[in-house]
């Protein structure tokens, strides 16, 4: 460790982005329900100073400043230009994201922390991700379920064979959005099993549930068959007026896995049973990416969870459910290709 304290700046100031109450309420959410926000995170690290923000918004920008009394600007570029970031946050939506990553590769920035899409199409996840490895950046997209202690004791733990075979695994979540709550269990999903996912066959739900951020935004729930790389079957199921909490099964020969939203717990078919925690206490997931960035800028390399080119893995997934929808519910092998990479998935 070198006590070195790195510069960092966020791009976008509203609810995750900034920690903006006022945002947060404006979509029916509280900053104070979120697994952390990147204002918390960046600030609450003894080696980050969080020194400045940029968002069109002034009503934003005037109550970061007040909130962080870090420096504010309108433009992105501008902030770039001027303060010399080791790190930069980018938590605007998705269609933005591609620019604000390749101005920040352009400037310099060492380390760009993503919010969830990596982007709004599959081609632009991969165009981040070839950018910064190009630069030697570190990319981590904000999958927080890639940070949390218990979700990567279970990867390990299946990864050494604890479960046996996978058989099968079931995915659930209510209130659909695909691209948007989607990203982090599809993500988690592919976390846990080790298993990419070869070919999908989904069914959208044309209910037509509201987008809480507005009509711009058209982000549907739906249902999916997932065939994974280990043959492993994966069925998701997040209709777009679904009640029922998040949660994964997964099932192997020796012992059957259940993720709820705040432990997991393995029953075993000798009759053990074992349980953890999904979190830590005190602790948000993105306190432990941030602090995961600060130890990979000290070493100057090694693996960081999150990377780009998963992200651009688990929204290619989203995009082929549409796909498949689109033609019938018929399977869509992965990698994507042709048009389908441009496939807008308009989560926000």
């Amino acid at each position: 460790m070198t006590g070195k304290k790195y510069r960092a700046g966020i791009a976008g100031l509203g609810m995750i982005g900034g920690a903006d109450q006022v945002s947060a309420e404006a979509i029916g959410q509280s900053v104070d329900g979120m697994d952390g926000t990147h204002f918390a995170a960046l600030a609450g690290n003894e080696r980050v100073g969080l020194v400045s923000g940029s968002s069109r918004d002034a009503g934003r920008r005037e109550r970061f400043a007040a909130r962080s009394g870090a420096a504010v600007y309108e433009q992105l570029q501008d902030m770039l230009d001027r303060e010399r970031l080791d790190i930069l946050s980018i938590a605007t939506y998705a269609p933005a994201h591609e620019e604000a990553a390749l101005a920040a590769v352009a400037a310099g920035v060492k380390v760009i922390y993503c919010e969830k899409p990596i982007a709004q199409t599959v081609a632009a996840g991969r165009r981040i991700a070839a950018a910064c490895e190009r630069a030697g950046a570190l990319l981590v997209v904000n999958h927080q379920r890639r940070f949390s202690p218990g979700y990567r004791r279970l990867a390990a733990l299946v990864a050494a064979g604890g479960l046996g075979n996978l058989t099968s695994a079931y995915v659930q979540w209510g209130k659909g959005r695909l691209g948007n709550v989607g990203t982090h269990t599809i993500d988690g999903l592919r976390m846990v099993t080790g298993q990419e996912i070869a070919a999908v066959s989904g069914l959208l739900d044309l209910s037509g549930r509201e987008d809480c951020r507005g009509p711009e935004f058209r982000d549907p729930g739906g249902w999916g068959m997932l065939r994974m790389a280990g043959g492993t079957i994966a069925l998701l199921d997040a209709p777009d007026y679904g009640a029922t909490p998040m949660r994964f099964l997964l099932n192997g020969t020796h012992a059957q896995a259940t993720i709820g939203p705040d432990a997991v717990t393995v029953d075993y078919a000798d009759g053990r049973s074992d349980s953890w925690p999904i979190g830590e206490r005190g602790l948000s997931s993105m306190d432990r990416a941030v602090t995961e960035i600060v130890a990979w800028l000290d070493g100057g390399g090694g693996e960081v969870a999150g990377s780009g080119d998963a992200a651009a893995r688990t929204l290619e997934v989203i995009a082929a459910l549409h796909a498949s929808h689109d033609r019938g519910s018929a399977w869509v092998d992965l990698p994507l290709a042709g048009a389908d990479l441009d496939r807008a998935i308009r989560s926000g």
